[in-house]
């Protein structure tokens, strides 16, 4: 099949025609998040054509993954999001370039990483790495489409538009400001209806095809709501440049596998503490101290006598956010997240 019989439908568009078509196989688009928001974000920008796609997450396919993450099919379970995500995107369009990045993004990796594309798009569910990306596109002058779910409601905006004037319009930090330290549940915790994964996750790619072809109607400056409880989306209107300046990045809390916590814990001024809710730690553990989130600032003396901690919880995003806490309450320790969490550990 020729790229003409392939996208004469898109080409066909008024205002499109080879022209943009060719603006889309010379596009490089990172996706970080290979997961709810960024399979059918791939998937389509994969059919439409899009020349070089980039895939970063160090996840693997779990089973309670497949409700939203519409690429992956039981027989992945276990395998690499990224590599698995790859091998289906290369099948479903074989001109497309896909490249994987098999890791978790840092302030150590995320200036390379983003420095080979146009635009960053991130379907990340935890807030570390949605500021993360949000500053390293800001100080790079990267556009990157924004991504939320939970429950039955959706966001997306494209921050970081260099605008005519040579202005960027507004970024994460200006409308979520300590976004970082924030306690939302995510979907294992709070949950979500699968339908909003892939609705979100299309607008994502359709911005970004936009971006390409049609700049002048890009949802930037704008953040795009949907409740799909009651069927009801609008649109706020946001300051039309950005307001907040960055001078660099905060480094990323240090993620351990398990077999490196284990490792660590041979060590007798080491301390692992379960940050979940005495209920939940009752359920299920795996050893240490429970020392709710929300209790971490007043129990903080328990953690005195340790040089090293290490936080777990279900998923890995609460404990990263006690980790970053701790940091602050007691800046001589050193402080770690048990990447991904628990979850993995309780269904073996």
């Amino acid at each position: 099949m020729n790229d003409l019989e392939r996208y004469q439908c898109q080409m066909a568009l008024p205002g499109f025609g080879k022209e943009a078509q060719e603006r889309l196989r010379n596009a490089r688009v990172l996706v970080v998040g290979a997961g709810g928001l960024g399979c059918p974000a791939l998937q389509y920008l994969a059919a439409a054509g899009i020349g070089t796609l980039g895939i970063a997450d160090d996840d693997t396919v779990s089973e309670s993954n497949l409700h939203r993450q519409i690429l992956y099919t039981p027989e992945d379970t276990g395998l690499p999001k990224a590599e698995t995500a790859a091998k289906k995107l290369r099948r479903q369009n074989p001109s497309v370039n896909v490249m994987v990045h098999n890791e978790r993004v840092t302030s150590a990796n995320v200036a390379g990483l983003i420095a080979g594309y146009d635009l960053i798009i991130e379907g990340t569910d935890n807030f570390e790495t949605k500021t993360l990306l949000n500053d390293a596109c800001v100080l790079a002058g990267k556009p990157l489409v924004y991504g939320a779910i939970y429950q039955f409601e959706g966001q997306v905006a494209v921050w970081n538009v260099k605008q005519a004037d040579g202005s960027f319009s507004a970024h994460y930090r200006d409308v979520f400001p300590g976004a970082e330290h924030a306690q939302v549940p995510n979907c294992r915790d709070g949950g979500v209806i699968p339908t909003l994964a892939g609705i979100v996750g299309c607008m994502q790619a359709n911005e970004a095809l936009k971006f390409f072809t049609r700049p002048e109607e890009l949802l930037a400056g704008k953040l795009w709501m949907i409740n799909l409880a009651n069927g009801k989306t609008r649109i706020i209107q946001l300051k039309k440049h950005t307001q907040t300046a960055l001078a660099g990045l905060s480094p990323t809390v240090q993620q351990l596998s398990w077999e490196e916590v284990q490792e660590k814990l041979k060590h007798p001024r080491v301390a692992l503490i379960d940050v979940r809710t005495e209920d939940k730690h009752q359920h299920f553990h795996v050893g240490g101290k429970n020392i709710p989130i929300d209790q971490l600032e007043s129990r903080s003396a328990e953690l005195e006598p340790y040089d090293e901690l290490i936080f777990y919880c279900t998923s890995g995003n609460k404990s990263t956010r006690a980790a970053r806490l701790s940091a602050s309450l007691l800046p001589d320790s050193k402080v770690y997240s048990l990447i991904n969490g628990i979850s993995s550990l309780k269904q073996e």
